[in-house]
């Protein structure tokens, strides 16, 4: 059995045998063949091909490719090894002169890899296409479209591309090879007529895998601008469509030190009406982006960082973002945002977002609640500031919120920014045991025309306040509540203390003043002319009640007949106080709380001067049953 199995396989195997050598043979030759008929076309090339030829199929692409007129002002250089190539020097792309002589751009030298066959035929076609130290000037006009030639094969490819059955569709008589292109150390300017701003960008390399126009496109663009290096990632398999600033597939990322940002899905570069995918973009330090950009915003060194990821999508006249995550310094949220634009109207920021914890005053600097610095001549000047561009209707959220040295909890509140009005209210928060809303509002011209703060604060805990924020002096440690209305005519980012007018209601149950021994107090005025308030606090003065009224302006408080009743005695203060250098001008009396015992604890006035927390108290000598200072 083993000797009938060798058997068929030898039969198998030999006709095998006998065809391969031949096989060898004749693949041998045609390699021979070609490698000698490759080896000739390079060494015959030279005297085949003439310069000028190649050097006219090359201004003859050009000029069909743009529309504008190329011209070459340096010699050209033919290589045919081991690919043929042309290297042109001095290249300038300018519109005919019939035609009003626009300069497109100009080329300090191209390169490009050129068919050998189709050159011995009397015809040229180009690819892997080399610019070096280009410089390249385009327009984006009214409609958000840029101008891209004059009217040459990209330009009609453009403007005759069509959307069909989900797919990108170019008519075969405007299709084109074009291949790989690569930029060194190029220029490029764009002019936006509708912001009426030039973007220069400098040292831009790129690297372009455009195979056929109605192919896919994958681009790498590294390019400098206001000494930054960005780098664009771009592909799309609808890149004519994008081009003509319609709806088109197409992945997007910028990166950078100062922001990173990434985009996929349906975009056009024109308009947001079908707007649709998902977006991240990660600002590492906002003060440094904006300083990048040529903007300031006061106080925004609180805002650190900022981030968000979205899925985004057009709706009506604006856009959503879904699934919102979003981050400011270590205060993260999720929500939903609508950004709208209508012809003729302000774009509008509206919303939810709900906070775990968060701190108030970087969210207000990110939505610019404050005005640009250096703006404010340009709004005297008629332009309009950020405020009088973008409306803005937010509501917020937190479990816990910090402003400034203030904790709040479980807090609602909202911002809205419109008619050239800013207004941040908190309707609902947990205070140091009690209840806080607020009202902050700015009036006209943004900001610059002066605001107000309206703050209710009921049954808190003032003592605990008092000792977060490390107040010194003798100050009423209560459960109480308090009614604060200040306002400012000046731009809020330049309001000093003097600067601000408003009232003041302060009033609480039982409470202590340290600090205020009223027994040590009736002591010293007995003894002594006059006294620092430290020589009488060696107790703390206990009060029933304590109701308390005082008007600010010109940085100074003037307090309106305060009275802190206590069991036997009350305090009742009256006068100045100003905050701006602690300095104190009050009178005040001490006297029984119960007219009965007036002869027990008679009728004590004195003085107070010199400045907090260790005034001097002098005593006022009575004549006959009224007070009087001297």
């Amino acid at each position: 059995m083993s000797t009938s199995r060798h058997r068929r396989w030898r039969r198998k195997i030999g006709p095998v045998s006998r065809w391969l050598p031949a096989f060898a043979r004749l693949s041998t030759v045609f390699l021979l063949i070609a490698l000698a008929l490759f080896v000739a076309l390079r060494v015959a090339a030279p005297y085949l091909i003439s310069t000028g030829f190649v050097r006219s199929g090359i201004e003859d692409t050009l000029s069909k490719w743009t529309g504008y007129h190329a011209e070459i002002k340096g010699s050209p250089v033919l290589e045919f090894w081991p690919t043929p190539r042309i290297t042109l020097n001095q290249i300038t792309i300018r519109q005919p002169r019939e035609s009003g002589d626009k300069l497109l751009g100009s080329i300090e030298s191209l390169s490009a890899d050129f068919s050998l066959i189709d050159a011995l035929r009397g015809r040229t076609s180009f690819h892997e296409f080399h610019l070096v130290r280009p410089k390249l000037a385009l327009t984006r006009d009214e409609k958000g479209l840029i101008d891209w030639s004059y009217a040459g094969l990209l330009a009609r490819a453009i403007s005759g591309v069509r959307y069909e059955n989900g797919a990108e569709v170019l008519d075969p008589d405007l299709d084109a090879e074009i291949g790989a292109v690569t930029v060194e150390d190029g220029t490029l300017v764009v002019t936006d007529i509708k912001s009426a701003t030039t973007y220069h960008f400098d040292s831009v390399t790129a690297d372009i895998a455009w195979p056929r126009l109605s192919g896919a496109i994958s681009a790498v663009v590294i390019a400098r601008i206001n000494g930054e290096d960005l780098k664009v990632d771009f592909a799309s398999r609808q890149p004519l469509l994008a081009f003509a600033g319609r709806n088109a597939e197409t992945r997007t990322s910028l990166t950078s030190n100062l922001l990173t940002a990434h985009f996929q899905g349906i975009a056009s570069i024109a308009s947001l009406s079908a707007f649709s995918g998902n977006i991240t973009a990660s600002i590492p330090d906002v003060p440094a982006l904006l300083t990048w950009s040529g903007k300031s915003i006061p106080g925004i060194a609180t805002l650190k960082s900022a981030s968000l990821e979205s899925d985004i999508m057009s709706s009506g006249n604006g856009l959503r973002f879904n699934n919102l995550s979003l981050s400011l310094n270590e205060a993260s949220a999720t929500g939903v945002m609508d950004l709208f634009t209508q012809p003729g109207k302000r774009p509008k920021i509206g919303g939810t977002l709900a906070f775990d914890q968060m701190n108030l005053k970087p969210f207000l600097d990110a939505f610019a609640l404050r005005l640009a610095a250096g703006e404010a001549e340009e709004i005297s000047a008629g332009i309009s500031g950020p405020l009088r561009v973008l409306d803005v209707d937010v509501r917020l959220s937190a479990r816990r919120a910090q402003m400034g040295l203030f904790e709040l909890s479980d807090v609602g509140a909202s911002m809205i920014v419109a008619g050239g009005e800013a207004k941040f209210d908190i309707g609902d928060s947990q205070f140091e045991g009690g209840e806080m809303t607020a009202h902050l509002e700015a009036t006209q011209r943004d900001f610059d025309g002066g605001g107000k703060l309206q703050l209710s604060i009921r049954n808190a805990d003032f003592a605990a306040l008092a000792e977060r924020l490390q107040l010194k002096g003798p100050l009423p440690l209560a459960t109480g509540s308090l009614d604060l209305d200040l306002q400012s005519p000046k731009a809020i980012w330049t309001t000093g203390l003097a600067d601000v007018t408003g009232k003041l209601h302060f009033w609480t149950g039982e409470g202590t003043i340290p600090g205020i021994d009223a027994a040590a107090l009736r002591t010293q005025a007995a003894e002594k002319p006059f006294f620092p308030l430290s020589a009488a606090a060696g107790g703390a003065f206990a009060f029933n009640q304590l109701n308390l009224q005082a008007d600010f302006a010109n940085g100074s408080a003037e307090m309106h007949d305060a009275h802190i009743a206590g069991a036997t005695q009350t305090l009742t203060l009256s006068g100045v106080i100003t905050y701006q250098s602690n300095g104190l001008a009050l009178s005040g009396s001490l006297e029984a709380t119960d007219p009965a015992k007036a002869a027990e604890l008679p009728l004590l006035p004195f003085f107070i001067g010199g400045s907090w927390p260790n005034p001097v108290i002098s005593p006022v000598p009575l004549f006959g049953n009224t007070p009087r200072a001297q």
